[in-house]
């Protein structure tokens, strides 16, 4: 029986693998998060608490659990914040990263780790996992240097990097998806960006991905992205078609008006052929995505 370590499982990404390994007989899975419990606590779910910015604790727990694979969706992952916060955002995306490497050497586990398109500057698109990286904030410069870190480790490795990822989970950040659907059934206008172009990913894809490159013990770099390239604003618009909301409140704008604090790359959309080819992954399309994120509120709703 293979063992598996998953860290950040109480966000979206770690939640959904949490969810899809549990019904895997052949694998025993232990959730960890910083947080003090887990969104699961009420079902059969493993689960310790862990934070990966202590290199001690870290050593403890694989030591003492000896993971085969190690699945790594923690980070800090929002932008601007990562902007304002650069020790905090290191000591995560690269400082985490660097102790479960070396907990990993010692148990000969693998690490799959979750990466991110900001590790490019968006001026092509198109983006090839053998394409040069070349981030334009901070937080693409942690993700990248995390990425550095696993590769000169020497350790049996594998790096997914995803894009605009969307989906449900229990008290997650708001992703995109989610953001756009409170506001507008609020009746609270928007403003999305018509300039900046990405493949978004519907969770299960990633996690589907993740699973895969496991089970299939692949290694090296992924792409995992959806089936369709698209700006925010027009993917705000398919989100509103599927929910049956009002469009005339979500307003087209530019980057430059929102004056955030960290740079956005413009066009980062993965070509994802390798994941597609080796791993079986079938990324849905927008409207697909989207409409599985609708049945998935329904059900949360009923229950």
């Amino acid at each position: 029986m293979k063992r598996i370590l998953i860290c950040g499982s109480n966000g979206l990404l770690g939640q959904r693998l949490a969810i899809m390994l549990s019904s895997r007989t052949e694998y025993e899975v232990l959730n960890t998060s910083h947080h003090r419990s887990f969104v699961f606590d009420h079902q059969l779910f493993d689960y310790t608490q862990l934070d990966l910015t202590r290199k001690s604790d870290v050593k403890s727990l694989v030591s003492s659990f000896q993971p085969d694979v190690i699945m790594n969706a923690a980070g800090a992952t929002n932008v601007d914040w990562c902007e304002n916060h650069r020790e905090e955002a290191w000591n995560v995306n690269v400082l985490g990263v660097e102790h479960l490497l070396e907990a990993a050497r010692k148990v000969k586990a693998k690490l799959i780790h979750v990466s991110t398109d900001y590790v490019f500057d968006g001026k092509t698109g198109d983006y090839a996992e053998h394409d040069k990286p070349n981030p334009i904030n901070y937080y693409g410069k942690t993700k990248l240097a995390g990425e550095n870190a696993i590769r000169i480790s020497e350790i049996n490795h594998a790096i997914a990097r995803t894009i605009v990822v969307y989906g449900h989970g229990i008290n997650v950040r708001k992703n995109f998806a989610l953001w756009v659907i409170e506001n507008l059934k609020n009746n609270q206008a928007i403003r999305c960006v018509d300039d900046q172009i990405s493949n978004p990913t519907y969770v299960g894809d990633v996690a589907f991905g993740i699973i895969k490159i496991a089970e299939l013990d692949r290694s090296g770099v992924y792409h995992i992205g959806g089936s369709e390239r698209i700006s925010r604003y027009d993917f705000a618009l398919r989100i509103a078609k599927v929910f049956r909301l009002e469009t005339s409140m979500i307003q087209r704008i530019k980057t430059w008006d929102l004056n955030q604090a960290a740079l956005r790359p413009m066009n980062t959309t993965l070509i994802t052929l390798k994941a597609e080819t080796e791993l079986g992954l079938k990324p849905v399309d927008i409207t697909q995505g989207v409409t599985l994120l609708k049945r998935e509120l329904q059900t949360t709703r009923k229950n």
